[in-house]
């Protein structure tokens, strides 16, 4: 049974924040909050934590894991940025946005595409997200927690409620944080930037603003 963990969504109690870290670094399992969706995750470290993350989403040892950095200045030690990837990033982060980068020594081979020897790294606008990450002081895998409800039309309801997710990992994971926030259910939205020119991989949350931007540069 998961242990349950309430932090205030703008200013999480550092004393349950550490209580949280010290778990991670032991090789927990969360369900946590971000800025596009409920995410289960762990420390990017923790060998044993990443493999149970794969089984609980059912996902092959070759299918590529996010992770989430605190800021840019920590996406350079885990993935090679170019200039032109730099200022784009820049103008993006924090926000709802996942990079494809070619990744370096840092990043564990579970977790990368093991063909393009490439990663998929976030920079979250969440205060939760961002306490974790700094007080963790490692990478925090971030796969998507929603679970469809089979029972309810798509168009309908096409999630789980928050507790009822909630109820649905809780013999899975190992700690749950729940920040009182309702569900998103958007993604973020995914650039490849492994060439010069990014490409758009998947719309999501935050789109807009990337279209603002090109239109700025152009």
């Amino acid at each position: 049974m998961a242990t349950l963990y309430e932090l205030h969504p703008d200013n999480p109690q550092l004393r349950t924040v550490d209580q949280i870290c010290q778990q991670l670094r032991a090789g927990a399992v969360m369900l946590y909050p971000t800025d596009t969706v409920y995410a289960i995750g762990c420390d990017l470290s923790s060998k044993s934590a990443v493999q149970r993350v794969r089984q609980i989403k059912q996902e092959a040892n070759d299918k590529p894991l996010t992770f989430l950095c605190s800021s840019l200045s920590n996406i350079a030690q885990y993935a090679y940025v170019s200039d032109p990837a730099y200022r784009i990033m820049r103008h993006l982060i924090p926000g709802p946005y996942t990079f494809i980068l070619p990744a370096t020594k840092q990043v564990p081979k579970l977790v990368m595409n093991p063909k393009r020897k490439t990663s998929g790294i976030r920079v979250p606008d969440h205060p939760v997200s961002q306490i974790l990450l700094e007080s963790l002081g490692n990478p925090i895998v971030s796969t998507s927690a929603h679970i469809l409800d089979d029972d309810v039309p798509l168009k309908d309801t096409p999630y789980l409620s928050r507790f009822e997710l909630f109820d649905a990992l809780e013999k899975q994971v190992d700690l749950i944080i729940d920040s009182g926030e309702d569900l998103q259910f958007q993604t973020s939205t995914v650039l490849d930037m492994t060439r010069d020119e990014p490409s758009v991989v998947r719309r999501g949350l935050g789109f807009e603003a990337i279209e603002a931007f090109a239109a700025v540069e152009a």
